[in-house]
């Protein structure tokens, strides 16, 4: 008796399926492909964040009780660059506005962790080529605008949290210099001190923009 022919469907079915689950074998080559495109992911990353670290925005955390109360010791903060990257670009000083928060480079403070100078945080209070003094407990700015004097800690919004500033100075700043105060007068080493004094604008990294940390404290400045 003659066996009995499969069924051709049957059969083109089977083989059908049987293409479906088994994987082409990737070439070699594509193995290599793959390792350079994540190492190329990595790379970019590390990049992306160098350039914006370095030349838009860097996080900081508070050390210290000198500008309390605006900002607490362990405070994090956001520093802005784009002002300082832009002047350092177009080979203009950096000049930040009267009443901002800085962080800046003390190139007197010199230790092993900061070969650059330990950088400090302080607030802006005189700006290039004013002269400042500090008499009787009080901060003093003259210029063009003020030849008989102003006093920024009365008239600016920050002034409400600003104790009487200890000292006794006098002084006129460079055009490219500018007079800077923490805002714990009595705790703060800053421009009053020889060890600082003025800052000169290529020493500035950037101004506060945010504080993130605590959140029950987060503040736009």
């Amino acid at each position: 008796m003659a066996e009995p022919k499969p069924n051709p469907q049957t059969i083109r079915i089977f083989e059908r399926d049987q293409d479906q689950n088994t994987k082409p074998t990737p070439p070699k080559h594509q193995n290599l492909r793959d390792i350079l495109s994540v190492a190329g992911i990595l790379v970019s990353a590390v990049v992306l964040a160098f350039c914006l670290i370095t030349f838009v925005f860097q996080s900081y955390q508070v050390s210290g009780p000198s500008m309390q109360t605006t900002l607490q010791n362990g405070d994090h903060l956001i520093i802005w660059k784009v002002g300082k990257t832009f002047a350092s670009l177009t080979h203009r000083d950096y000049i930040p506005g009267r009443g901002d928060v800085i962080v800046f480079h003390a190139p007197n403070r010199i230790d092993a962790s900061h070969p650059e100078g330990e950088q400090l945080i302080k607030r802006v209070i005189a700006l290039p080529g004013e002269r400042v003094t500090v008499k009787k407990g009080y901060v003093t700015v003259y210029n063009k605008e003020h030849p008989e004097g102003f006093q920024p800690d009365k008239t600016l919004p920050y002034g409400k949290v600003i104790p009487t500033t200890p000292g006794d100075i006098d002084l006129t700043l460079g055009k490219s210099q500018i007079f800077v105060c923490g805002d714990n007068r009595n705790n703060s080493i800053d421009s009053r001190a020889s060890e600082v004094g003025p800052v000169d604008s290529k020493y500035i990294v950037g101004k506060l923009i945010v504080r993130v940390l605590p959140l029950n404290s987060a503040k736009r400045f």
